[in-house]
């Protein structure tokens, strides 16, 4: 039975302890496989990223040092969550190259928008910094705000082809119903664009539980509707916590699990032996020891 998360923070980023500690931690709950993704630099000051390349790369050679210590109890791999902002941030290539990375997590968190100084930060734990950058931005065109992130994410998987996209919608987190509904056509038509594009690039969704046990969504990102498109498309997917701390590694799998059988799927895609291949879910591990 395999057990495995991607999608890993620690305290190279906005994590909270050394890798080490999520390492053993999965250990303990019998993972199979554990891969670290931590925030790439961005060229601005921030609390949650790695700090520049020279650390990026002290962090790929701890990842590597533990991969090998821990070769005979667990696979570890060494990933990185990179943001996109257009005209903003150095090309993934730039970050796979010097920290010789095995696999990328491309994120959308920031939007910016032509001839505009400020950008808007979509996450974190405060609605009202969501709220304020999306009026600051947008001013009261909340369609044309929430249309921006979706062609920010297409330019992405386009442009930079990452192995796996993260927390497909999380533009919905903060907004609550409040300035838009996921029914809306004009919404509807542009998840379905980025659905096209993430099928004609080969690019795997992520089912992204965090927003579910930290309280911040009543659903997974991306949520039911997205990933029943998601199934009718064929397009493969992953689970992944995006643990910030060791005990969330597993954080709601189990329920989860269940949510994508009941569907359809079959097969979730886990990293192994240098290349993406399909597992089927019936022998996924429904929870760690402490799940």
């Amino acid at each position: 039975m395999a057990l495995f998360n991607f999608h890993t923070h620690n305290h190279y980023c906005d994590g909270y302890f050394a890798p080490v500690i999520y390492v053993e931690e999965a250990i303990r709950q019998g993972f199979t496989d554990l891969g670290f993704s931590s925030h790439s630099p961005l060229p601005f000051e921030n609390s949650f990223a790695i700090k520049n390349d020279e650390e990026l790369v002290v962090y790929a050679d701890e990842i590597r040092a533990l991969k090998l210590a821990y070769q005979d109890k667990i696979n570890i791999h060494l990933g990185l969550e990179i943001d996109f902002i257009p005209g903003v941030t150095k090309p993934f290539n730039h970050f796979k190259t010097i920290a010789g990375l095995e696999y990328v997590i491309g994120g959308v968190h920031l939007i910016n928008i032509k001839d505009h100084d400020d950008i808007w930060f979509i996450d974190g734990p405060r609605q009202e910094t969501y709220d304020k950058g999306l009026k600051l931005l947008f001013g009261k065109d909340f369609q044309k705000a929430i249309t921006t992130y979706w062609i920010q994410v297409r330019e992405m998987i386009s442009s930079q082809k990452p192995d796996i996209v993260a927390h497909l919608d999380k533009i919905k987190m903060h907004n609550k119903n409040r300035y838009f509904h996921e029914d809306e056509s004009w919404y509807e038509a542009q998840l379905d664009d980025t659905l096209q594009l993430i099928k004609e690039t080969e690019t795997i969704v992520e089912v992204n539980t965090r927003g579910i046990y930290k309280g911040r969504s009543d659903e997974l990102f991306p949520g039911i509707k997205a990933l029943i498109k998601i199934h009718k498309l064929k397009i493969p997917i992953t689970i992944s916590s995006d643990a910030h701390r060791p005990e969330e590694l597993s954080g709601f799998y189990p329920q989860t699990l269940e949510i994508l059988k009941e569907i359809g799927f079959t097969e979730l895609m886990i990293y192994s032996k240098s290349c993406w291949s399909e597992l089927p879910i019936k022998t996924i591990k429904r929870r760690g020891i402490s799940g």
